[in-house]
């Protein structure tokens, strides 16, 4: 007789179920699973045999064979101990085989018998919603499962609960689902003193998800700024907090099971290698890139990142997802982030500063900017210049704008585009606009569109650039309640493509 039970394999985001078959046949005393396992799920007999121990089950001396189907699916992680102590306890006959078919589970046994909390129990919630099973899961998981609603997901300290739990001596009660956690950021938009025309760039940048690139001298504020923009983003939607949290759950950065609404705001240090940003690794892990889905990608002089990892980004900010390919399989993440780019003029930071100039100018701007490739810088929106800011402007009190007021316009134009967007779900903002939908709600009036069309020609602009031009008009005009995009729409966002010095 076979006994069985159900548990998931990740790739990328997705869970897919899998069928753990035990079997306990005559023949020479053996523990052997099957079914193209990693190192990890080897081990678990291991495992799985000291935590019975520890409860007084002693093994038949038997064959014990585990399959773990389908068999060509790669089986990674140590998620897989419960699963197969499930399905063992049913052929044992001391669990019932109903309970075990009619559960996903998932969790690692210590020695001891105790479940410890693994990555990736929410996505393996939704699996289990939609095969319409039960989740077991050690009690540290189960407040994020709980999330989905659609299923019912038990949290148990030990495997001693599980089988109290199955032969109804001790019910576990449902898990709950865990806090939402709150933004508490201290920062606020109105701390940065001056800097008018930044702030402008980073309202319409979060008004219609676009990628920005800001140049300054050291001190400016580029990070400063960067660093307020979260406060100013609306609040994760219901569908996208799950998205999110579904990516940060594989990853294991969901914290006490809460789920947060404020958008992720990822900040990776140049070294970082490609495999952290795009991502990659043995087990074709999420990268920071994905990391910030739904939320902002922030990279502080990105002319310091590695030419190969900055040109792996092109594809990814026009696509909104990135496949990592193996030899056995592709993983896909999605992964529409916000970029925000900063870099100094030059490698010294001091070619705009008229009191120290920097002595290889313009080469050593040239030299420094040259490193970011003509496609990538075509994939930016909005480009601004960051000036230094005076001694004088610092003693001055704060008076500008805050956060709040700002993030009040940010969320009336995010509202227009929800609306206009409400029967193409993969549009959700205007940066995502192509095709005929651009050309559709983007198109400016007459004399805009001649407008553009001469700084179009006047500047050499790709089509690419020419699209981003739109999108980005169509930003503004939802910024100031305008159903049509009109010439003074168009300008200011042209004014955001040029640079004061070239287009570039």
């Amino acid at each position: 007789m076979v006994s069985r039970a159900y548990t998931v394999a990740f790739e990328g985001v997705e869970a897919h179920q899998v069928e753990v078959q035990c079997a306990v046949t005559p023949g020479l005393p053996a523990f052997s699973i099957v079914g193209l396992p990693d190192k990890a799920v080897s081990e678990a007999r291991d495992r799985v045999r000291s935590a019975l121990s520890s409860m007084a089950i002693a093994l038949p001396s038997k064959r014990i064979t585990i399959n773990l189907s389908p068999a060509d699916l790669p089986k990674e992680g140590s998620h897989f101990d419960l699963p197969i102590a499930v399905a063992l306890l049913a052929a044992l006959g001391i669990i019932p085989d109903d309970a075990a078919e009619g559960t996903v589970s998932l969790g690692e046994l210590s020695l001891d018998g105790s479940l410890v909390p693994v990555t990736g129990a929410l996505p393996a919630a939704m699996s289990a919603a939609e095969d319409d099973r039960t989740l077991l899961c050690p009690r540290a998981s189960g407040s994020e499962a709980a999330w989905v609603a659609a299923t019912q997901v038990i949290g148990a300290n030990s495997l001693a609960d599980v089988v109290r739990h199955y032969t109804g001596q001790s019910p576990l009660p449902p898990s709950e689902p865990g806090e939402v956690n709150p933004d508490t950021s201290p920062l606020d938009l109105c701390d940065v003193k001056g800097q008018e025309r930044a702030k402008r760039a980073l309202e319409i940048a979060a008004a219609g998800r676009h990628h920005l690139f800001m140049i300054g001298a050291p001190g400016s504020g580029k990070s400063m700024l960067a660093a307020r923009l979260p406060t100013i983003l609306p609040p994760l939607s219901p569908a996208e907090a799950l998205e999110t949290s579904m990516i940060h759950s594989v990853a294991g950065l969901l914290d006490q099971g809460g789920i947060s609404r404020a958008r992720p705001f990822r900040e990776p240090h140049h070294t970082a290698s490609m495999a952290a940003i795009v991502g990659g690794g043995r087990r074709a892990t999420p990268g920071e890139i994905s990391l910030a889905h739904n939320g902002v990608l922030f990279m502080d002089e990105i002319p310091e990142f590695s030419r190969a990892v900055l040109e792996t980004l092109r594809q990814p900010i026009e696509t909104g997802k990135v496949m990592i390919a193996r030899a056995n399989a592709h993983v896909t993440y999605p992964c529409k982030f916000m970029l925000i780019a900063a870099a100094n003029p030059c490698r010294c930071g001091q070619m705009y500063d008229p009191n120290r100039a920097c002595s290889r100018a313009p080469i050593c701007g040239e030299d420094y900017l040259g490193r970011l490739s003509g496609p990538l810088l075509d994939r930016l929106d909005l480009r601004i210049e960051v000036p230094p800011v005076q001694f004088s402007d610092l003693d001055l009190p704060a008076n500008g704008e805050t956060s709040a007021t700002v993030r009040e316009r940010v969320v009336a134009a995010r509202i227009l585009q929800d609306s206009r967007f409400a029967s193409t779900p993969d549009i959700r903002a205007n940066a995502d606009m192509s095709g005929a939908v651009l050309e559709e709600l983007a198109t400016p009036d007459a004399e805009g569109r001649a407008f553009l069309g001469k700084v179009a020609e006047r500047f050499g602009l790709t089509a690419r650039g020419y699209h981003r031009v739109m999108r980005v008009a169509r930003t503004i005009a939802d910024l100031a309640g305008s159903d049509t995009v009109r010439k003074p729409h168009v300008a200011e966002a042209v004014s955001f493509r040029l640079t004061a010095s070239k287009e570039v």
